[in-house]
């Protein structure tokens, strides 16, 4: 997977946190969608480029992507992105609190959904070309929903009930980005399989599941005791996220 970037772009330091070089950072207004704004504005932003929302109850942004692969194989950035992500939490999270996923982009925090991540691509983009662009976009819950008002349901939480003093959405971003750059050079350098791998290992797996895989188009393959191998198709999963609420353009509450 190739990840281009504008080679004159200079890191951007925010609140102590410094953006990759090869990153530019956008901030979005509080009422903005990152992804929307990022699927809007792809092809004259390019690669590299950052959406990013300023609000103090969660973390939204949306990076723009320029694979070197067709559609139906770049979708696999995915599964970097998601590594990328649990890698953020994980390396300040209190201890004995885990991070594991749901397929395919459901993010759950000391047992609780906590965010998750999005990917578009351009209308009517051939899944045998190469997209012009590709976008990957998440949202994290931080707190704020006790003083909303707001009740979240039983499998919900956010980054400040599991234990996290505080959240700096910009400064959080600015740590996805080297991680996910760390990801991406992996993929370079070894092929898929290591972030395969990785994000097999934080999804939850049944006690009679012999092997698991990550196919070419992203489609889960499972292979239960006794059973023949099945296909759970990455499409069908990013169409209705399971961990995004439409209405609200945010985290399932």
């Amino acid at each position: 997977m190739g990840f281009a970037m504008d080679k004159s772009t200079n890191s951007r330091q925010i609140h102590g946190e410094r953006f990759p070089p090869l990153v530019t950072p956008v901030r979005l207004r509080e009422l903005s969608d990152a992804h929307e704004h990022a699927l809007a504005h792809a092809s004259e932003a390019g690669a590299g480029t950052i959406f990013h929302v300023g609000r103090f109850d969660q973390v939204e942004f949306a990076l723009v992507l320029e694979p070197d692969a067709p559609l139906f194989n770049a979708r696999r950035v995915l599964f970097a992105g998601m590594n990328a992500l649990a890698e953020t939490i994980a390396a300040d999270c209190p201890p004995e609190r885990e991070v594991h996923f749901g397929y395919p982009a459901d993010l759950h925090f000391d047992n609780g959904l906590v965010g998750g991540m999005r990917i578009g691509w351009p209308d009517g983009a051939d899944e045998n070309t190469v997209p012009d662009w590709i976008v990957l976009s998440a949202i994290i819950r931080t707190g704020g929903f006790a003083e909303l008002g707001f009740t979240l349901s039983r499998d919900g939480t956010t980054l400040g009930e599991a234990g996290f003093e505080t959240v700096d959405p910009e400064a959080f971003t600015a740590r996805f980005c080297r991680h996910f750059m760390a990801e991406i050079d992996d993929w370079q350098e070894r092929g898929f399989q290591g972030i395969g791998q990785r994000y097999l290992a934080r999804l939850p797996k049944a006690a009679d599941v012999m092997t698991r895989g990550i196919d070419g188009n992203g489609d889960l393959m499972v292979q239960r005791k006794g059973e023949a191998t099945a296909r759970t198709p990455l499409l069908a999963g990013l169409e209705h996220p399971g961990w995004y609420e439409p209405e609200s353009r945010s985290v399932r509450v």
